[in-house]
């Protein structure tokens, strides 16, 4: 599957709402499926060499409105891969150790090791995000934050670290389908939080902040891709071919042994 229609181009201006949130890439939904169980069983496979090789590493960035798939995202696409060697972390508000720091030091911790993925369940871009609709900022500090994350993403890429990020594209329709969902069945309650319901109500400011981040921040070290999220199969689909193709161009192979295997015997 050509990935590249979904990819934003460096400096690219971003019209979400010209964007689709619902896509099928010419595919039916068994077509999809089938090809997923492929990069299923390829990307578990590619783990496993770059484990062994511990010379790179790769993070996953996610994010997307509420509702957006976040989760189940990473349930399906990432689920299958040993989890000795994939790690994910979710960046909630700031801790007062946290908000005592520059704004990237929780971030960098949790950067993936070599031989590791790393996925990012909300990320650092909060800090241009929410930051800024809520004015948890004033605009001269969160402004000056996508130079910094630029810079930073270029940093950990020249370290050994492949970065992707994902923003799960739905619209405020379908948000509030997936939201009155969580009302409807007794067994999503724990997932519904009244707090969503102001978040929503910021819709348009949020855009346009997704969009900003996205032209301001999609390098060809660390490109964003906008993801039509509502065919659940599709998301997943699109997400596990870029992560897929990312691993491939590393061409990595399995460390040669430090002996001879023909000469051992095991008694």
């Amino acid at each position: 599957m050509d990935t590249a229609a979904y990819r934003v181009r460096p400096d690219e201006p971003v019209d979400l709402s010209a964007r689709p949130t619902r896509d099928d890439g010419g595919l039916s939904r068994d077509q999809g499926r089938e090809q997923f169980r492929k990069l299923t069983r390829r990307l578990q496979a590619l783990q496993e060499v770059m484990y062994a090789q511990n010379r790179h590493s790769l993070l996953v960035v996610l994010q997307a409105m509420d509702a957006g798939g976040k989760d189940s995202t990473l349930r399906n696409v990432f689920g299958p891969v040993n989890p000795q060697g994939c790690h994910v972390s979710s960046f909630k508000a700031p801790s007062t150790l946290e908000r005592s720091h520059d704004f990237l030091w929780r971030i960098h911790q949790q950067v993936p090791p070599r031989g590791h993925i790393g996925v990012f369940n909300r990320s650092h871009y909060e800090d241009v995000l929410i930051v800024r609709v809520k004015d948890l900022a004033p605009k001269s500090v969160w402004q000056k934050r996508f130079d910094h994350i630029n810079h930073f993403e270029k940093m950990i890429a020249d370290e050994g670290v492949s970065v992707v990020k994902f923003y799960l594209h739905i619209s405020k329709a379908y948000q509030q389908k997936r939201l009155q969902r969580r009302l409807d069945r007794p067994d999503k309650h724990w997932k519904f939080n009244p707090d969503d319901l102001a978040e929503r109500a910021r819709w348009a400011e949020y855009m346009h902040a997704f969009e900003d981040a996205l032209s301001k921040c999609s390098q060809p070290h660390a490109p964003w891709y906008v993801v039509p999220a509502e065919r659940r199969w599709f998301r997943n689909l699109l997400v596990a071919q870029v992560v897929v193709d990312t691993l491939e161009a590393l061409n990595m192979k399995l460390p040669e042994p430090t002996f001879d295997p023909a000469t051992i015997r095991i008694e």
